[in-house]
């Protein structure tokens, strides 16, 4: 059995149960700060188990797509190695939201396996909870299983839980016997044991409680299902193979990679290897750039540079040395892209950015390689048996330098690596980088989902108005409720419904003023409310969070009060993401579809849109980006918004924002046969109400990660008004109408100048020189020069130093020159010179006398000073610090 026929009966079978069947969510979960990847199929289900979201349904299966690498859950240090371990995987599983339990669960798993899978009853067998009776009993009398292949195990392997606190219950796990051929051979051989003969294949979790922080368990009032079955698995068995890579999930990537590396899978243990680990590393690069995700140095894109380095490390054990991952992608999205159709769609980004990650990897590994040279080179001179731990990481952390490679090199030189070290220093890392990724999403208050409980979702009416009267449902201050607040005071309100947006998408929130609507008696006075809105945020989905501060009168929970956006501010924003959604499909128009958004802000005075590209923009593409965006605002197109099922937006050509979570009906926002978005935020209701749109800047922000800033509107008139008055008063400054060519003209001169100045320098060094040599002194046979020359740059200063050493023949030469209230220390020593006397160790010692520091290599040294007024002593002192070397070495 195929595994595409593997994942489409497992979904039919359970569309056939009642079950929806739900389209596999991206590998970078969206507002999950405790996860780096989706690695559970369950992951997109968690705030339906936490009972934070309800949906149309109460059954659903998946085929979802995961990965395991970096983090608490990572196999990559394994992959390649053994028969089962990778970094992405697929996980079939179905799962229950408070419909069925363990009962349908069991029956479910149990007649797919046997009668769809047509896998053998005697060989399963199932693994439950220790304590969970009521389990064990429904495996015998709903199947027939025997006692002997009912295993009882501890709450290590049966016992699953969402968290510290949170949802959580027993487990059952389905598995196979493959047969004491397959095992480690031992006569305690069972189920448990760490070798492949006892496979498993099914896990089934029946949560049924909630843990406490004080880790009570209480029963959960609807006990739900959550099963996780791995296809590369279940493929492998049902395809009668004992390696998960033997299976047809793996084959057409496996026969690309010896085709291209010219070396036959199979016949050498090394070898095969290395394919494994690239077959398993192309999966998992591919379909996290089709997620979205691009190789960087923090967080997840840290994870994914380093798988793209450790499979093109094992493309260079296998003999390829140039970029050769990108070749490997069409093979994936042939025999995968019928199940993941971002596959196909982003095969040609996939393979640029393959590309550009192992171009740079190459000129990683020369800086590396020279590195390594100079750590083993001093560690000689030291005379120690093994390279530092820390060394090692850094030129690993740093520059991506193959740990295994530095390994081989170390032996060939007869050193080891202080593994150790290095693993004291990689733990300290992957803090650094958990608390990098954990900063990414701020996980959400708990106060806030307390709240939506209580009062409800905020209705946003922002679209069709910017003004509404609303209820005050509840206030917040510092993070606790309280009923009222007063002048001065600054708070959070929330309303029934507002029109404020909520900062969202990229999109800044609006900003207003909200008053009462009703004037109360207060000391038989009437009292006005006034409050301005400083910000407004979606702070979860459908609850939105005005941070105002009270400039008048109380505010009471339960006041009626009529809220006014700022007007014009959120035009202006209006323009700007209107604006926004022009560039970016005329980026895809000039630069090509690799072009994704990777991140925007959308503000009142500017738009900023990061993208991936792998090069900067030439001005010829920056003018045609402009000039197409204006001229889609010149037709004054008017812009479409309309709500449709996600399917049928997607199907439509929509682009959708990569990471997103979109709910089962999304807004669209086109403009016709131009550009078409799921999008939430405010926009022009054409596009001439954009004005002149102007780019400002465009640079790099990450690799292969590049930004444009942008202007509409007022903004841009006053930008391109204050370029206008500039460019006319440079005009006036150099009494021209063509300051371009005057300037062009002027760099020439000066160019000159500096070459004219360079050589008078020289000059003047050689005559210095001449001086300087005449001061030189015998110390027992060493010509020794040490003198002050003021007013010199460093760069002067070597000039002249070389100059004299030069002239000198053989000695040793101490410079000095002050400058700005610093002064710059000089040293050289002769070539003939260095093995006895080191400039190093002089201008050390100099540069200690003279109050300052310094250092260098045994021909030449640098430091500096700025205690002037030791430098003369520290200068005198140099003939006794040579004469001490000169003595020291005979």
């Amino acid at each position: 059995m195929k595994a595409k026929d593997i994942r489409t009966a497992f979904l039919d079978f359970f569309r056939e149960k009642g079950h929806e069947t739900v389209k596999s969510a991206s590998l970078i979960p969206k507002n999950d700060p405790t996860l780096l990847f989706t690695n559970a199929g369950m992951v997109q289900f968690k705030s339906i188990f936490l009972g934070e979201e309800k949906r149309s349904y109460t059954r659903a299966a998946s085929c979802q797509k995961c990965l395991r690498a970096g983090g608490k859950h990572s196999d990559l240090e394994n992959v390649g190695h053994t028969a089962r371990h990778h970094t992405f995987f697929e996980m079939l599983g179905n799962f229950s939201f408070g419909d069925y339990f363990k009962k349908d669960a069991i029956l479910f798993a149990w007649e797919l396996l046997t009668d769809r899978f047509k896998l053998p009853k005697d060989k399963l067998w199932v693994s439950v909870f220790e304590n969970d009776d009521e389990a064990a009993g429904l495996w015998r009398e709903l199947t027939g299983i025997p006692n002997e292949r009912i295993v009882r195990l501890g709450a290590k392997d049966n016992f699953w839980q969402m968290g510290d606190t949170g949802p959580c219950g027993t487990c059952s796990e389905i598995i196979i016997d493959q047969g004491e051929q397959v095992g480690c051979g031992h006569t305690e051989c069972r189920v448990g044991c760490d070798c492949d003969r006892f496979l498993e294949l099914w896990n089934l979790v029946f949560m049924q409680y909630n843990r406490d922080e004080s880790g009570n368990l209480t029963p959960l009032p609807r006990p739900s299902i959550d099963t996780g079955m791995g296809i590369e698995r279940i493929a492998a068995v049902l395809q009668g193979r004992l390696n998960n890579f033997d299976t047809d999930i793996f084959t057409p990537v496996i026969s690309a990679i010896a085709i291209e590396s010219n070396v036959t899978y199979g016949k050498n243990g090394e070898s095969d290897t290395s394919i494994r680990v690239i077959a398993d590393h192309i999966r998992a690069t591919a379909f996290l750039i089709s997620d979205g995700l691009m190789p960087s140095n923090e967080g997840r894109g840290y994870v994914l540079r380093r798988i793209i380095r450790r499979a093109s490390r094992h493309a260079r054990l296998l003999g390829i040395g140039e970029p050769v991952l990108y070749k490997f992608v069409d093979a994936l999205a042939d025999s995968m892209g019928d199940a993941y159709p971002e596959l196909v769609e982003e095969k040609d980004r996939t393979s640029k950015v393959l590309r550009f990650e192992e171009e740079r990897f190459s000129r990683t590994l020369e800086i590396g390689m020279k590195i390594i040279d100079e750590i083993i080179s001093r560690a000689k001179k030291a005379d120690m048996r093994s390279i530092p731990g820390d060394e090692i990481f850094r030129l690993y952390d740093t520059y991506g330098f193959p740990v295994d490679l530095a390994r081989d090199i170390a032996a060939d030189n007869n050193l080891i690596l202080d593994e150790a070290g290095f693993h004291r220093e990689m733990e300290m890392q992957r803090e650094r980088a958990r608390a990098s990724w954990v900063g990414e999403e701020e996980a959400i208050s708990s106060i806030y989902r307390e709240l939506i409980s209580e009062i409800g979702k905020t209705e946003f009416v922002g679209y069709e108005t910017m003004q509404s009267e609303s209820v005050v449902k509840a206030i917040l201050k510092d993070g606790r409720i309280i009923k009222e607040a007063s002048k001065g005071e600054g708070i959070e309100i929330f309303l029934d419904k507002t029109p404020f947006y909520g900062e969202s998408g990229g999109q800044v929130g609006d900003t207003g003023i909200i008053q009462n609507s009703e004037l109360r008696t207060q000391n038989s006075e009437l009292e006005t409310v006034e409050a301005v809105v400083i910000d407004t945020k979606k702070v979860i989905e459908g609850l939105y969070s005005h941070i105002v501060k009270i400039k008048e009168g109380r505010l009471r929970v339960w006041d009626k009060v009529n809220c006014s956006v700022d007007n014009q501010r959120r035009k202006a924003i209006m323009r700007n993401h209107t604006a926004t959604h022009l560039l970016q499909a005329a980026m895809k128009n000039i630069l090509g579809e690799h072009v994704k958004q990777a991140g925007s802000l959308v503000a009142p005075d500017r738009l900023r849109f990061d993208f991936t590209h792998f090069f900067s923009l030439s001005n010829n593409e920056i003018e045609e980006i402009e000039e197409t965006v204006n001229h889609e605002i010149v037709e004054n197109m008017n812009v479409e918004v309309s709500v449709m099922d996600i399917k049928d937006a997607i199907a439509s050509g929509a682009t959708a924002l990569f990471g997103e979570k979109y709910g089962e009906t999304v807004r669209v926002v086109r403009v016709p046969g131009f550009s078409s978005e799921l999008c939430g935020g405010t926009h022009c209701k054409a596009t001439g109400d954009i004005g002149p749109f102007v780019i400002i800047s465009e640079g790099s922000v990450a690799s292969g990660i590049r930004r444009i800033e942008a202007m509409t509107g007022a903004a841009s008139f006053d930008y391109l008004r204050n370029r206008g008055n500039e460019l006319r008063r440079i005009s006036d400054l150099l009494k021209t109408d063509k300051p371009a060519e005057k300037i062009e003209r002027l760099i020439a001169d000066m160019k000159e100048l500096e070459k004219e100045r360079e050589r008078l320098k020289g000059r003047a060094a050689s005559e210095s020189s001449v001086t300087l040599i005449e001061k030189a002194k015998d110390i027992n046979g060493v010509k020794v020069i040490s003198c002050r020359v003021d007013d010199l740059e460093k760069k002067d200063l070597r000039v002249l130093a070389d100059s004299v050493k030069e002239r000198l023949g053989s000695g040793v030469i101490v410079l000095a020159s002050t400058r700005d209230g610093e002064a710059a220390l000089l040293s050289m020593v002769t070539k003939d010179l260095s093995d006895k006397i080191k400039a190093g160790d002089i201008l050390k010692k100099v540069s200690q006398l003279a109050g300052g520091r310094g250092g260098g290599r045994p021909e030449m040294a640098e430091g500096g000073t700025k205690e002037l007024d030791k430098l003369d002593n520290a200068l005198e002192a140099v003939y006794d610090i040579v004469k001490e070397q000169v003595t020291s070495k005979k």
